[in-house]
């Protein structure tokens, strides 16, 4: 057994935060059956959370059936074993047990809370519902209803218009650039069997990622979790999804719609999570466009000139690829002269990088923030299993602050000059802008 202790660091006297330390003993274990997990023992609250990761998400999905990984995640707590989707959800209600499931490009995501007095039935609910789902026609049909409401809401937003056409120019036809919803054809083809043939082949313990926070010991997390999940067969085969990244070539699509005012999604080319130069990324991103009423982006096209009612951007690591989004929403009539500051803005932090004033806001907020995402069991088990998915070792959280700290002025005008190039963005807008083709 592998043991670190992680202390975060509210100590600091911080713009955000001043007060005591408190630390995290993460403990690396072996269930019974083998299974590896990260766990927390919090005996403050009677609660148990844990979070599981498969390595599958829609990328997998077969040809013809996209928003498959999708449709599981909503249709996994509608029955199972001998429990219909009522009974089912019933019992969840009645002992206050929290269980939810997800699909992502890359992964598969599995939350479970309980109340550590209901844990017995908690786990063994979660074993029905990924051992023995029960697709039942009924609550199939309900949630394919549910999908494509959905899907006719978002062919008339924007923002989803706007993100829909752009994985497409980015990607083409990688399974990065499939909508992870699905469309009406494939949602309308995908059957209970489709559904029951994604679970046998893809809720394998090969790959899987485990981390659990509660009240209890580590001999009864791990038969909790052999209950859930020892059952599972083993071997995954994994078809290959080749690394991609973004075109540099740079374009602009206009997608007209008779709006007062334009959506504007725009990216280019990423850096991966695992790439030497991520955290000056990280604190360039926050400079520009990630740092809310702060950032350059904010108070140059908003504060300043009044241009847009949102501005943002953001890095986005895939698994196989990497991407740096952004986006803004503006009249019509303001497009060409939002978009010109955000070229400008972009250039001018690739030319001349950021002031030592901005690195240290930077490196404030980014690591002030950042015990938020550990105030509770659920949020502490789902960056147990992100640090995992991204390999970063059981002693990130303790390293963080100084990965952060460590980046220079230097180092940010570097990378901003390797990643912040405005002639290889693709942008696209949806809307009527004014002064532009398209």
């Amino acid at each position: 057994m592998k043991k670190i202790q992680l202390v975060s660091s509210l100590f600091v006297a911080l713009a955000f935060f001043s007060g005591p330390a408190f630390a995290t003993d993460i403990s690396e274990m072996r269930t019974p059956a083998g299974l590896d997990v990260w766990y927390v023992q919090e005996k403050s609250i009677p609660i148990l959370s844990v979070e599981i990761s498969f390595p599958r998400g829609s990328v997998h999905e077969p040809d013809g059936l996209g928003g498959l990984a999708n449709m599981v995640s909503s249709t996994l707590d509608e029955g199972a074993g001998d429990l219909n989707a009522l009974a089912f959800q019933t019992r969840l209600e009645e002992l206050a047990i929290s269980m939810s499931f997800g699909s992502s490009k890359d992964t598969f995501r599995v939350s479970l809370k309980t109340l550590s007095k209901n844990r017995d039935e908690a786990f063994r609910l979660l074993g029905l519902a990924l051992q023995s789902p029960r697709f039942d026609q009924k609550a199939v049909e309900r949630i394919r209803r549910q999908i494509q409401t959905r899907l006719i809401g978002q062919a008339e937003d924007a923002n989803a218009i706007a993100a829909k056409a752009w994985f497409k120019k980015t990607y083409g036809d990688h399974p990065y650039g499939r909508p992870s919803l699905g469309t009406k054809q494939s949602i309308a083809r995908i059957t209970p069997a489709d559904l029951k043939a994604w679970v046998d082949a893809n809720f394998r313990l090969d790959g899987i990622l485990i981390g659990a926070v509660g009240d209890v010991d580590q001999a009864e997390i791990g038969r909790l979790l052999d209950i859930a999940l020892a059952a599972l067969p083993k071997a995954q085969v994994t078809p290959e999804v080749s690394k991609i990244m973004p075109s540099s070539a740079g374009s602009t699509i206009v997608i007209r719609k008779p709006n007062p005012q334009s959506v504007v999604m725009f990216g280019m080319p990423g850096i991966m999570r695992d790439d030497p130069d991520y955290y000056a990324a990280y604190v360039m991103n926050y400079v520009l466009g990630g740092g809310g009423f702060t950032s350059r982006l904010y108070q140059e096209v908003r504060e300043k000139r009044g241009l847009a009612y949102s501005v943002y951007s953001y890095l986005y690591p895939y698994e196989h690829s990497a991407i740096y989004l952004g986006g803004l929403g503006t009249a019509n009539e303001r497009v060409v002269e939002s978009l010109d500051v955000v070229k400008a803005e972009i250039s001018k932090l690739a030319e001349q990088g950021i002031t030592d004033e901005e690195l240290v806001k930077a490196k404030v907020f980014l690591n002030g923030s950042f015990p938020l995402r550990l105030d509770s069991n659920a949020k502490i088990a789902r960056m147990l299993v992100a640090i995992r998915i991204s390999d970063l070792g059981m002693g990130y959280i303790d390293q963080r602050p100084g990965f952060i700290n460590a980046v220079t002025v230097e180092d940010v005008r570097r990378v901003a000059r390797r990643l912040l190039r405005s002639g290889a963005m693709t942008w696209v807008i949806v809307g009527d802008p004014a002064g532009i083709d398209g």
